[in-house]
């Protein structure tokens, strides 16, 4: 008799970088060790509140919610978003202004409107920590920040996934890249968004980190299947953008968290802790199997 297969319900966002490491996982094409992947796609705003609200197994998290998970769940070491040159862009729909040093002079007659990708995500905790005296910022889908900006119908955004690299065309102005800002401030890389999964999942946690390597190995050797998977459900549907992305946000860091990753993620868990942005009580985050490599 044939054992029946695990499920694991997994949550992922839209965005590319995820679409392409979890490309062999979507098609089918990688051995999950009977593990059965039951995946929904969602923007990070909303897997961050699932998340949180415990409807997953496994599931991408922005580190910012993450930290808020400790007691429950773990970091797995594949699949993060973490690197240098990976931030948020504060953007300003007219040149020459800040969220802290506004004149008032907002073409809407009303207060500077900021909008920001969501309460939980990591863009939302850098605004705040490097723009305490900023207005309090709104929340929207990311994909409608950097139109309501073109339209003048918001003075401020934080920009992030493929809106980095169209921002310029849309006419919009750079206020300043708050990734920039964190590794200036911290030396470290920056932790985006990573993989959480369950505690009580135990062992079953490792051939899920497999599973996901194997993925991610299959998008390296099959770019074109993976690039049909992205272009599925990518925002902006240019393939230069689409590759742009996973060049910047798919790193060796994706791969595997490594130590520079985990002191990122303290410090995060530090400054985070310090800003009060925490709990007092609440533990650092945790790498699954620290020693182990992802091998596929």
């Amino acid at each position: 008799m044939t054992a029946m297969a695990q499920p694991i319900h997994l949550g992922i966002s839209t965005c590319p970088n995820d679409t392409y490491a979890f490309a062999g996982i979507l098609l089918g094409a990688v051995d999950t060790e009977g593990l059965a992947f039951e995946i929904e796609l969602l923007d990070i705003a909303e897997l961050n509140q699932r998340v949180c609200a415990g409807d997953f197994d496994v599931a991408k998290v922005s580190f910012s919610a993450a930290l808020g998970l400790t007691d429950e769940a773990v970091v797995l070491p594949v699949g993060a978003a973490l690197g240098y040159g990976v931030g948020p862009l504060l953007l300003a729909a007219r040149p020459g202004v800040a969220p802290d040093r506004f004149d008032g002079g907002s073409e809407r007659g009303a207060p500077p409107r900021v909008l920001c990708p969501g309460p939980s995500t990591t863009a939302t905790m850098l605004y705040r920590m490097f723009y305490p005296q900023g207005p309090e910022p709104q929340h929207v889908v990311f994909s409608e920040i950097m139109p309501a900006l073109a339209e003048r119908r918001a003075d401020f955004g934080v920009c992030i996934h493929e809106g980095r690299f169209t921002w310029e065309s849309q006419g919009l102005h750079r206020v300043e890249d708050l990734g920039e800002r964190w590794e200036r401030t911290t030396g470290c890389p920056l932790p985006l968004g990573g993989i959480v999964a369950r505690r009580r999942l135990g062992d079953v946690l490792d051939p899920v980190v497999r599973a996901i390597a194997r993925s991610l190995a299959y998008a390296d050797g099959h770019r074109a299947q993976a690039l049909a998977v992205m272009k599925t459900h990518a925002q902006e549907m240019a393939d230069s953008v689409i590759w742009g992305h996973v060049e910047l946000y798919v790193n060796q860091r994706t791969r595997h968290l490594g130590p520079d990753g985990e002191a990122a993620l303290k410090t995060l868990h530090r400054i985070a802790h310090s800003s009060g942005f925490l709990r007092q009580d609440a533990p650092p985050l945790t790498v699954w199997g620290r020693a182990n490599t992802a091998t596929p």
